[in-house]
């Protein structure tokens, strides 16, 4: 356990304008991870400028700004103008990927279909891989019919992120891009590949795709989660 409060920083009290974080001065909570931490903060600044992450973490910084548009008006004029698959593109570009894995689920079959056209079109070489590569039958974690998503399947096959990463891994590809893995099986993946990772798209079979909608209508429709689920 930890021996000092636990950040919190998605309670902050203070507004985003006059927050210490965002511009190293101004206010903070007791338990504000920016002033309490201040030797972590160093070891950050440390491993993150060194020279195997220093040009990845500064291309990360650049294609931020390079998805606004109108910033030399002032902050206040800036306007959104990339979608991610484009911020993708340009990213690797910026930092000289030829070859890139697209790592998908096969509910998003069509959708990979054409991210990976929209990569080869600008000119990467493209190791796309199913989550169910291997065949391998969920029976082989232990699983029995009854918590199988199709109970009357013979064989149903498991969702195969490690196989995923390795397969990767043997296509030494530069960065990785996954596309609609589920919940744990993209923790599964990210542990067991070589080259670094994004995310293009998350599964949410609810809101097709957009986790985000039972959060932004946390007070309407998804309002019994403000209570323990059951």
């Amino acid at each position: 356990m930890p021996d000092f409060p636990l950040p919190q920083c998605a309670l902050c009290p203070f507004d985003w304008s006059e927050r210490y974080c965002r511009t190293g001065k101004g206010k903070a909570p007791k338990n504000c991870p920016s002033l309490r931490l201040r030797e972590l903060a160093g070891q950050a600044v440390e491993r993150t400028t060194a020279p195997e992450l220093a040009a990845f973490a500064k291309a990360a910084s650049v294609q931020e700004a390079a998805c606004y548009a109108g910033r030399e008006a002032g902050y206040d004029a800036v306007r959104t103008v990339k979608p991610r698959i484009v911020e993708i593109v340009e990213f690797a570009r910026r930092l000289g990927y030829a070859r890139l894995g697209l790592v998908f689920c096969v509910g998003l079959r069509q959708e990979a279909a054409v991210v990976h056209e929209i990569l080869a079109t600008n000119g990467f070489a493209v190791a796309s891989v199913s989550c169910k590569v291997g065949g391998v039958p969920k029976a082989a974690l232990g699983i029995e019919p009854a918590d199988q998503v199709d109970p009357g399947a013979s064989h149903e096959t498991m969702c195969n992120p490690v196989m995923q990463a390795l397969t990767v891994n043997a296509a030494d590809t530069d960065f990785n891009i996954l596309l609609g893995l589920c919940v744990g099986h993209d923790s599964l993946f990210f542990k067991h590949a070589a080259a670094m990772g994004t995310v293009l798209a998350v599964k949410d079979r609810v809101f097709g795709h957009n986790p985000l909608g039972a959060i932004s209508q946390y007070d309407s429709y998804y309002r019994y989660l403000k209570k323990p689920l059951p």
